[in-house]
Parts: C-alpha cells; sequence; structure tokens
C-alpha cells in the first residue's frame, strides 16, 4: 500500500513539473501566425483603351534599276545582300559605241563652225560691195540666208553632242536610292537591251505597316489615332498614327486592312511581322488597383482593405485590365490601403501583418495588353 501511495505522490509531480516547463503563448508568437501580406493605394490615373493585332511590313522604297541604253554589261560592281548608298555605282556597259557617236558629232559641229566663219566673211565683203553699189541687195541677202541656216545646222549638232555625251554617261548605272541589293539580275558579259532589269534594291526608309483588325471595331478606327508598332528585327518602338482605313473588309479573315508608314528606322526590314498596339481612346480619371489584389470568391471579384492590420472584403465591379492594373468601376475609392501579395489567402476580418508596402506611383502603360475583340 506505501509502494502505490508512493507512486502516486511521484506521478502528480511529474505533472507538475511539466506544466511548470510548458512555455506560454505570448503576444509576439500569435503576431509571427499571423498572414504576412504587402499592401499598395488604390489610385487614380490615366488608362488607355487599347487594340492588339499582328501585321506586315510594306517596303515602299524597292527600286529595279533597269538599263536605259543597249549595250553589253562590262562589270557589275554589287552582290546581293550589299548595302549601298544612293549615287554608288552599280554595274557598267560598254560605251564605245557612244564614245564614237560623240565624236562623230563634235566633228560635225566643227565642220560647220569653219564653213560658217567662212560665209561670215563673204556676207562682210558683200556688205562692202552693196555700200559701194557694185552689186545688189539681192546677193548680200543670199549669203546672210545661208549663214543663216548654217547656223540652225551648228546648233543642231552641238545637241547631238550632248545626246550622245548623256547616253555615254548612262552606262555607267547609278544607285537611285540608299539600301540592300535584294536582288543581281544580270552578270558581266551579258547583253542588255533599254528597259532590261539590272539589280533590284529594297530600301528601309519607308516602310508601310498593314494591320489587320477585325471588323467588330471598324467604326472606331479613323486616320490619326496614335499606334505603337514592334517588329522581331528590331528593339526599336515606334510610335506612329494611322494614316488610312482601307474600305473593304477582307473576305479570308473578316478583318480592315489598318495601314500605318514608318519613316527612318534603319533596322526595320521590308517583309517582317510588326505588332501593333493601337490606342482606340484615353480614360482620364480611373481608378485602379493591382492586379493580384483582385480575388475571385462566390460572391463574385473582390478586394480586401486594410485597416488597423484587419483585411476587410469588398466586392468591386470592374473594367479594364491593362499593364498589371485592374480598373475598378465600383465598390472602392481612392486613397485606401488593398492586400496585394497574399491577398488571395485572406477572408473577411482576418487580422494581417503588413510586410511593406508596395509602390504604385507609376501610371499604367497605355499601350499593350488589352486584349483584341474576336
Amino acid at each position: 500500500m506505501m509502494n502505490i501511495n508512493k507512486l502516486a505522490i511521484f506521478c502528480i509531480a511529474a505533472l507538475m513539473l511539466s506544466s511548470c516547463n510548458k512555455p506560454e503563448e505570448t503576444e509576439g508568437n500569435a503576431t509571427r501566425n499571423l498572414p504576412l501580406i504587402s499592401t499598395a493605394k488604390v489610385q487614380t490615373q490615366s488608362l488607355a483603351i487599347t487594340e492588339q493585332a499582328i501585321g506586315n511590313l510594306e517596303g515602299l522604297i524597292d527600286p529595279v534599276v533597269t538599263a536605259e541604253v543597249t549595250a553589253r554589261v562590262i562589270k557589275v560592281y554589287v552582290s546581293v545582300g550589299q548595302t549601298v548608298k544612293k549615287g554608288d555605282q552599280i554595274a557598267l556597259l560598254d560605251a564605245s559605241d557612244f564614245g564614237l557617236q560623240r565624236q562623230e558629232a563634235q566633228a560635225e559641229v566643227a565642220r560647220i563652225e569653219v564653213l560658217l566663219a567662212n560665209l561670215q566673211r563673204t556676207v562682210e565683203r558683200n556688205q562692202t560691195l552693196v555700200n559701194k553699189n557694185f552689186i545688189s541687195e539681192n546677193a548680200l541677202d543670199d549669203v546672210t540666208s545661208q549663214k543663216n541656216a548654217l547656223k540652225q545646222q551648228l546648233q543642231a549638232a552641238k545637241i547631238r553632242v550632248a545626246s550622245a555625251a548623256r547616253t555615254d554617261s548612262k552606262t555607267r548605272i547609278l544607285s537611285p536610292a540608299d539600301g540592300k541589293i535584294e536582288k543581281k539580275i544580270v552578270d558581266s558579259g551579258e547583253f542588255v537591251r533599254v528597259g532590261d532589269p539590272i539589280v533590284q534594291i529594297i530600301g528601309n526608309q519607308k516602310l508601310r505597316a498593314h494591320i489587320p483588325f477585325p471588323e467588330s471595331i471598324a467604326t472606331k478606327i479613323r486616320p490619326g489615332l496614335e499606334i505603337k508598332l514592334s517588329t522581331p528585327t528590331s528593339d526599336t518602338v515606334v510610335t506612329t498614327t494611322v494614316k488610312e482605313i482601307k474600305p473593304l473588309v477582307m473576305a479570308d479573315n473578316l478583318s480592315v486592312d489598318v495601314i500605318a508608314d514608318v519613316s527612318n528606322a534603319a533596322d526595320w526590314q521590308a517583309g517582317a511581322s510588326v505588332y501593333a498596339q493601337l490606342i482606340l481612346s484615353k480614360k482620364e480619371g480611373v481608378l485602379v488597383v493591382p492586379e493580384q489584389s483582385v480575388v475571385l470568391r462566390p460572391a463574385g471579384e473582390v478586394v480586401y482593405v486594410i485597416q488597423n492590420n484587419i483585411a476587410q472584403q469588398r466586392i468591386i465591379q470592374t473594367g479594364t485590365r491593362q499593364s498589371g492594373w485592374v480598373e475598378v468601376l465600383s465598390g472602392l475609392e481612392a486613397g485606401l490601403e488593398v492586400a496585394v501579395d497574399g491577398a488571395a489567402y485572406l477572408t473577411d476580418n482576418t487580422k494581417v501583418k503588413i510586410a511593406q508596402a508596395t509602390e504604385t506611383t507609376g501610371k499604367p502603360d497605355a499601350a499593350p495588353h488589352q486584349q483584341a475583340t474576336p
């Protein structure tokens, strides 16, 4: 019996000792167990309504350089892919025949000048004889007419010299614009006639973007609207305006062809694809919150307003989503603090611990991210 009592006393002492050693629940421990969130303020900003589409680039400067005279090709100085400047020599044609024609015309000029000088002296002598009444006026008139006729022949001969010189200069084929050689059509030794192509040049100084937008928004598009363009061949984003809208709806994809021009984009290439972001309109004074703060619940889309470290659920109506921002149509006021990171794990009237406020002073991007209407 004594042993049983001793065992009971020992057990009671062990329980009391265990109870003394158990850590008490402190305020610090409770705080560490609260959900950790970040917050941002509801802001009033401007918001752009945009549409996106992918099109292609057309080169407006793509001349095909042709022969202006009939001759044999002596040498072609360029190759495919080579960059040329306006005025660079592309090819040389045989100028032998044109040189002979120019020499022939020059000889004719010299012959007529000799005849004209001799006839001028005859006119002067006849004028003296007429003054002395040794010959009649008719004789002087005949010589004078011959002199005038020779002057006209001299003028014609000089024009032939200039024409021959100009034809001779056309044997040096020059680049009409800056660009790259897209196609080399003839080579040295070939015979070309007037109008035969020599090379094709592609210039990127002026490009035209063709972008198909859905027919459902055709009435909202007009010339002058701002449009941002980018292409895979370049890191440069070009901001321009809509130049025109083709009147017909394309039957194959039920879209309208929206045209915008791109000038002096050196690293853009004709034929490449182009990504377009068309700014249809801008809203001023729009309430926005970060996209992470909007949570879907059975009641609808909600955000959690943080007041005194307590999350209070607010049901909201949303509008445009753009660049990580959501337009709030109703349910919030500017300046309220809402949960951002960690909002998806909250419920109404939950106590929270705030890590740090998210900086949201920047405005939503005015270009990408609103989906085009299907």
